[in-house]
């Protein structure tokens, strides 16, 4: 029997949970952590495994079926197949997926596979092993393509690649990424630059929008045609002349808020409804206090039931748009990061 949805003041059903295990990452990407020193969450308020579970488990309930671990880099939290054990073992879990950069991907994806994890999405924005130590500080590039190697030979057949588009970066890339993605049966997934966060380099001339990447395409594979779909995912998909698939995620040309489904619950338990979100609901203090699960249950179903945020609309609609939280503010309040709240 299906659990019955959880709806917000524009419809939009409580159906997808992102999931951050960890705020640390062992990479420093320029558009999330540009920065030399950050403040880390406080190793006494991130949730256990089993506390994370009962927290999902109460999700589960208003109607989430969809569930993606994310971080920082989910990989650097210790045992974590023990967490994607317990999540795949839920019924009410039909979709649960990790977001990682693939730096460890060689080492965990057999053990995730075994654990029952469904689907994998690597994030890779360039192949040019320069271009790829300008964008993360690290010379690693072949670590991540090890590891999407890996995943592959561990099972994972339906691998997504997701790649951030700055422009004068790696915006000459696309073409090559795409078929670096088809040669192993994995589709890119193309996003557009976004002001959130650490993305405190962020500018508008930077942004290479849904209509600059279709043309680019267009004008070296011929005509690029929309996928057909109904579906709240965040990418719309595209295919090439000969059958290729691709995605884009235009959040900051093009939002899609009034079809967003999906929430973020950070490593110590604070709850966001949205990627611009300047505050959450604490879920961790009523658990520690042995609140029940009912209680908390009407807390999030209350809260997403009052639920107007549109928040890359909003922005879109700024006038100077610049990015979102200046350097001084992320300092003091390390939960507006995107390595925090997973992004």
């Amino acid at each position: 029997m299906l659990t019955p949805t959880t709806s917000d003041t524009c419809g939009r059903p409580l159906r997808s949970l992102r999931l951050s295990v960890t705020d640390r990452c062992n990479l420093r990407c320029q558009y999330c952590m540009p920065e030399e020193e950050y403040v880390w969450l406080p190793r006494r308020d991130i949730l256990t495994f089993e506390e994370t579970s009962a927290l999902v488990d109460i999700f589960s309930g208003l109607g989430v079926d969809r569930v993606r671990i994310t971080g920082g880099e989910p990989l650097l939290r210790k045992d974590l197949a023990e967490l994607v054990t317990l999540l795949a073992g839920k019924p009410a879990i039909t979709d649960l997926a990790l977001t990682t950069n693939g730096i460890l991907l060689s080492d965990h994806a057999k053990t995730l596979k075994a654990a029952g994890l469904h689907r994998l999405t690597v994030s890779l924005d360039t192949l040019d092993a320069s271009t790829f130590q300008r964008l993360t500080r690290f010379d690693a590039l072949g670590q991540v393509l090890s590891g999407l190697d890996a995943a592959a030979v561990a099972g994972f057949s339906n691998l997504k690649i997701d790649t951030v588009v700055i422009r004068g970066v790696n915006d000459h890339e696309l073409a090559d990424l795409i078929e670096f993605g088809a040669a192993r049966s994995a589709e890119v997934r193309f996003i557009e630059y976004m002001d959130v966060g650490g993305a405190t380099q962020w500018a508008d001339q930077k942004v290479v929008s849904r209509a600059d990447i279709i043309a680019q395409l267009q004008a070296r594979y011929g005509v690029v045609e929309p996928v057909d779909e109904q579906t709240s995912a965040p990418a719309d998909r595209y295919r090439l002349p000969d059958g290729t698939t691709f995605g884009i995620i235009s959040s900051t040309t093009q939002p899609f808020c009034r079809s967003c489904d999906r929430s973020r619950l950070t490593a110590d338990g604070i709850w966001y409804l949205c990627l611009y979100a300047k505050s959450g609901t604490d879920l961790r203090q009523p658990l520690r206090d042995n609140v029940s699960p009912e209680h908390i249950r009407d807390l999030v179903r209350s809260t997403w039931m009052a639920r107007t945020d549109r928040g890359a609309e909003a922005r879109m609609a700024t006038a100077g748009r610049q990015a979102f939280v200046p350097v001084e503010t992320l300092q003091k309040q390390p939960h507006l990061e995107m390595h925090t709240r997973g992004g």
